[in-house]
């Protein structure tokens, strides 16, 4: 596998650390990508985009990251709050009054930290909701809450993206996506976004799951928990509608605004975001929005990630388990289904993102994103 890219004198030892999850752990098209204080340090890519081998992967190819798009959405509701736009702790009625039905208290600060409750539609719903924006938002102002907004933590997949981007647009009095170029896209130079944008919906690559999964780093206890209550939050975050599981290289999927878990991004991209951010003179958030964003909010065993995690606004924290590890207690970032990531680390000034085209079956990072970070931090 000839692998393309460049590393910064004394961080060679990524190449052969990034050539080794081709030969050893299953990726066909993938590309990794660091910044530190504002340089890119790090940029490297391999393999192919398509399923059939013919279409090269290239430094600015797109993959769907899944919930590493999560990180991006809160970036863009906080610079909201720095603007004056939006408190953190006033009720989201209070800027959308058709949200208030059953969550009249729910406040910006418990969407993002996942403790409103609001973490699967309650009631089934049609497999092409997903695809219709406006439907998507409107179905989550009119969902009751799993249990009393604030008393538990748990993660929402996809309903965050509908909640919070549905808060962000009426708060910033424009759409979603056009506030995405604005604040983000155009400032940082990134070739991603939401689903497909436009012309660039050619450089985006199809993913496939790894054709044998990787051994797990901690128990996904996920699974069981569907297999015992399918009509539970756990089993309804994840299948309700079963849309959500399927077709994410359909071109309904790519044109959909799904921010949760639709973000299309190149590697460089995430990098590029996390580095801005901890970079510590950020541009496109205040040092003092930055730290709040990635201060602890919420930790605990969470409903339906059935894992202890530790939450920012939006971002989840570092901590010591391997699969969740951005550097040291000040990391911040997200992962995505299937094994993307994107990372700050305030200590170390680095920015740091990994996608992959081959989806693995780990809950947060995988041994390929794993030993890349360990790579880096043993060069540090």
């Amino acid at each position: 596998m000839e692998i393309y890219g460049f590393c910064a004198p004394g961080f060679e030892a990524l190449f052969e650390a990034f050539g080794k999850n081709f030969r050893e752990c299953g990726d066909t098209g993938a590309a990794f990508a660091v910044r530190r204080q504002g340089e890119l340090i790090c940029s490297l890519w391999a393999g192919s985009a398509d399923r059939e081998g013919k279409q090269p992967f290239t430094e600015e190819t797109l993959v769907n990251v899944f919930s590493s798009s999560k990180g991006v959405l809160a970036l863009l509701a906080m610079q909201q709050v720095e603007a004056g736009k939006l408190d953190l702790d006033r009720p989201v009625a209070d800027y959308w009054p058709e949200f208030a039905p059953h969550k009249e208290s729910v406040t910006a600060r418990q969407l993002l930290c996942h403790r409103s409750g609001l973490v699967a539609f309650r009631e089934r719903v049609k497999d092409s909701l997903i695809y219709d924006w406006q439907a998507a938002c409107d179905a989550v102002a009119h969902t009751a809450p799993w249990w009393e907004p604030g008393s538990e933590q748990g993660y929402a997949p996809f309903l965050y993206g509908w909640s919070l981007g549905g808060l962000i647009e009426r708060v910033a009095e424009k759409p979603l996506l056009e506030l995405y170029r604005e604040m983000l896209a155009k400032p940082l130079n990134l070739d991603g976004g939401f689903g497909a944008m436009g012309h660039r919906s050619s450089r985006i690559a199809d993913v496939s799951p790894l054709k044998q999964p990787l051994p797990e780093l901690r128990e996904n206890a996920i699974g069981r928990a569907i297999k015992e209550d399918r009509k539970g939050p756990v089993s309804m975050a994840f299948s309700n509608p079963v849309s959500l599981m399927m077709g994410t290289n359909s071109p309904e999927w790519r044109g959909a605004l799904i921010p949760a878990a639709n973000g299309h991004f190149s590697a460089r991209d995430l990098a590029t975001v996390y580095g801005d951010l901890a970079g510590g003179n950020p541009t496109t958030l205040g040092q003092e929005w930055v730290n709040e964003a990635s201060q602890e909010q919420s930790c605990g065993r969470d409903k339906v990630l059935q894992a202890e995690v530790s939450f920012g606004c939006g971002f989840i924290r570092s901590s010591h388990s391997a699969d969740l590890r951005f550097g040291g207690k000040q990391g911040f970032g997200h992962p995505g289904a299937g094994g993307s990531v994107g990372f700050a680390d305030p200590e170390q000034g680095l920015g740091v993102g990994y996608i992959t085209t081959r989806l693995g079956q780990s809950l947060f990072m995988d041994r390929r994103a794993v030993g890349l970070v360990e790579t880096l931090y043993g060069l540090l």
